[in-house]
């Protein structure tokens, strides 16, 4: 949950600077973009939640940069994509966010399901 937040504050926020605040850009651009800042925003967001539960800064970084990857990347463009698709392009409109999270929070199960029950392997180390 806390990835998925992490990954929606730098998607969203790109997304809606490029709305609102310029034009004529290059919709996928933009979206690559926004995959790239939620990507960010999420290891930010994960290190800050593990040094509050007392982990050191590179502990916490490592540990958050250690996470699954995939998982991340996968939820960032399966949202996108979906946004891209209902939208026609890079736009945030009321009805697309929630439709945006849930596709973004179930893209990844599988293989998170995968890696715990499969290998043993906790996200979190």
């Amino acid at each position: 949950m806390w990835c998925l937040i992490g990954c929606a504050i730098g998607d969203f926020g790109t997304i809606a600077y490029f709305q609102f605040f310029t034009t004529g850009i290059n919709p996928l651009l933009i979206l690559t973009l926004a995959v790239v800042n939620g990507l960010i925003t999420s290891v930010i967001l994960e290190t800050i939640i593990l040094m509050r539960k007392g982990m050191v800064i590179n502990t916490a970084f490592r540990t958050a940069m250690g996470m699954s990857f995939i998982s991340m990347v996968s939820m960032e463009v399966t949202m996108n994509i979906t946004d891209y698709f209902l939208t026609g392009g890079a736009k945030l409109v009321w009805w697309v966010i929630p439709v945006m999270l849930v596709v973004g929070f179930l893209t990844p199960w599988p293989y998170n399901y995968w890696r715990l029950e499969k290998l043993g392997e906790s996200c979190c180390h």
